[in-house]
């Protein structure tokens, strides 16, 4: 268990698109009446329309807000402020509009309405960094939190490309460092891998996805928050001082230093490194941004930023001078090397030399005709190779997974399929399943197949004994077969199969005569079947073989709970395979294939004397009654 502290911070978020309509709405709720519009020189025509909309709550206007929040351009703005009388701020720009509301906030207690047109994210932190004389110094206090933002898709709609990405990895950058902060807890680990998720997506779809604004911003408030929430490392420091100290553009300066800050405390924090690396898609989390970037088409070097180069022993002796937490320890021949390589645009030293196999593997895949195809083929090496990386995968270890998949294939004949059995015990027939009856959620639900389904059963007529007479308790099963509309379907093809009273499919027993305890019958004029059988019972899946062997290794048992299986196949729906689990039955709560679902658990109603179709039946027999609904196909 881990122990942790986590302090939520009060905000309000209104988050949408044309939410810009809104402010009056949120001034007044904070009980203000007379609002100070912020901007920058290059936003009057959104500053314009804010103002239009607050109507008579506008009090006054001042268009100066400056990269860095000099103290000096805040001096001017508190003189405006005072001047009309304002009892509240309404920001609009990135962070440098924000940074000056929260510095007339912190200096005066007014209120503050903020609405971002970047991803800078710091309109949700208590943080606050002010330049004087050339240095950047940031404070944090719970008086410099706005009290609401309001996150208008629309307003980052018209964010310049080249801004928007490195806005963007500005956001992405609180979100990582988060991560291995000093303070880190899973409350904000959470948001922070969920950001990365977020803005790589937005970045990734910035020319194709529609939706890759809404991204972007999402990550941003999310990636924030988590600023806001824990502290930051080497990563803010480097880049304070750079700004601070030397002009460099904000968001630009952030988006070069990022992957090598990153690569330079990627030893020290390499849980945080493998969880960016996972959100990524990736096998090296450093390398990985910075061709994030790359593919974005944002800055890469500090040179392009204008950084002297004879500036980088200076901004070394400036990121030393105070220590700060950080995963690795802060050295000066570090940061130098750091820094210069950052300087260059070079790409960042890898932890390992995976991800340049990994990329020249899925290169391979660059000409399969089939689209889909080549999308699920470059997916999964980039998967495989990362749970490598992640586990540090041994040679051994790899060795022993290629002899387990050889056995398994080698267990495989006409009436067993252990890679099937593999896949059910691992969960993902199961998921599978859940995906593609996700698909049509006004039928039945399906279940897995199951490795004891054979091809081409027996035709049997409505009313057959399934069971040809095995021991067992009596069934008379009484099923009908809709549309999702309720109609019946005649003539719909039904296979059925099952275990025996002691957990077998006749698959599993040689000595028997021919099949048995499976068969195809077909619908009636009023879309009913019936037919009779035994009790089907709790049953272990085969053991003897690999997937046995792992599930001992696992402590896992390999139980079944007892059911019975469906395959309804009808002209013009689509097939529907699925499975009945009798209610009471053991492992319904531990299925060895994760199969049960609460809607597929079914009454087997126990009853006496003779069966519906007027078989004398002595002692006990159950009956079964339920109705299939299956969805048109296309």
């Amino acid at each position: 268990m881990q122990d942790f502290t986590y302090t939520a911070h009060p905000a309000r978020i209104v988050f949408g698109s044309g939410t810009l309509e809104q402010v009056a709405d949120e001034v007044s709720r904070l009980g203000r009446s007379r609002a100070l519009v912020l901007a920058g020189e290059h936003l009057r025509d959104v500053a314009d329309r804010v103002e239009k909309i607050l109507g008579p709550l506008a009090a006054g206007r001042f268009d100066g807000a400056a990269m860095h929040t000099p103290v000096e351009v805040t001096e001017q703005a508190l003189a405006v402020l005072r001047e009309t009388g304002a009892d509240c701020v309404v920001a609009v720009g990135g962070g440098s509009t924000t940074g000056l509301a929260k510095a007339l906030a912190v200096r005066t207690g007014v209120d503050q309405v903020v609405l971002p047109t970047t991803y800078a994210g710091s309109e949700v932190t208590p943080v606050l960094g002010e330049t004087a004389e050339g240095v950047k110094t940031t404070r944090t206090d719970p008086a410099i939190l706005p009290e609401t933002v309001i996150y208008d898709v629309e307003l980052s709609a018209g964010l310049p490309r080249p801004l928007a990405v490195t806005s963007a990895v500005n956001a992405l950058a609180h979100a990582v460092e988060a991560l291995y902060a000093p303070d880190a807890n899973p409350v904000v680990d959470g948001m922070a891998l969920d950001a990365v998720r977020h803005l790589a997506r937005g970045l990734r779809g910035l020319d194709t996805d529609p939706d890759a604004r809404a991204d972007l911003l999402r990550g941003a408030w999310l990636a924030g928050t988590c600023l806001g929430a824990v502290g930051m490392g080497l990563h803010h420091k480097l880049c304070h001082t750079l700004g601070g100290s030397f002009g460099l553009p904000h968001a630009p300066t952030h988006t070069v230093v990022l992957p090598h800050a990153m690569a330079y405390n990627a030893a020290a924090a390499p849980g945080a490194m493998r969880r960016v690396a996972e959100a990524l898609g990736a096998a090296d989390a450093p390398r990985a941004v910075f061709d994030l970037i790359v593919d974005a088409g944002g800055p890469t070097s500090l040179r392009e930023l204008g950084l002297a180069e004879a500036d980088l022993e200076r901004a070394v002796e400036l990121a030393v001078a105070k220590p700060y937490p950080n995963p690795a320890p802060l050295t000066r021949d570090g940061l130098a090397g750091l820094l210069r390589r950052a300087w260059a645009g070079e790409r960042p030293p890898g932890s390992t030399t995976v991800d340049g196999l990994t990329a020249q593997v899925v290169a391979t895949f660059a000409d399969t005709e089939d689209p889909r195809l080549r999308a699920l083929l470059t997916d999964l090496v980039p998967r495989l190779h990362a749970y490598a990386v992640a586990n540090d995968l041994t040679q051994a270890e790899w060795q022993q997974g290629i002899d387990f998949l050889t056995r398994t294939g080698r267990t495989c004949t006409d009436t067993r399929q252990e890679f099937v059995l593999l896949s059910d015990t691992l969960g993902l027939s199961s998921v599978v399943d859940v995906l593609d009856n996700s698909r049509t959620p006004d039928t039945t639900p399906s279940a897995v197949l199951g490795p004891f389904y054979v091809e081409g059963p027996p035709e049997l007529p409505q009313g057959a004994d399934v069971s040809a007479g095995l021991p067992g308790i009596p069934l008379y099963v009484d099923v009908t077969v809709t549309d999702t509309e309720d109609r019946p379907l005649p003539d719909a093809v039904v296979d059925v199969w099952q275990s025996n009273e002691d957990g077998f499919y006749d698959v599993q027993l040689p000595d028997l005569d021919g099949p048995v305890l499976r068969g195809r019958l077909r619908t009636d004029a009023e879309g009913r079947l019936r037919f009779r059988s035994i009790l089907p019972s709790e049953y272990p899946i085969p053991d003897d073989g690999p997937v046995g062997a792992m599930l001992r290794a696992a402590g896992r048992h390999p139980y079944r709970a007892p059911h019975l299986h469906f395959m309804i196949d009808a002209p013009g729906h689509r097939k529907l395979i699925t499975q009945l689990f009798v209610r009471g039955g053991k492992y319904l709560d531990s299925d060895a294939v994760f199969g049960v679902k609460e809607d597929l658990i079914v009454d087997f109603e126990p009853r006496t004397g003779p069966t519906p179709d007027g078989a004398a039946v002595e002692g006990e027999w159950r009956e079964l009654r339920y109705t299939f609904r299956i969805a048109r196909s296309g």
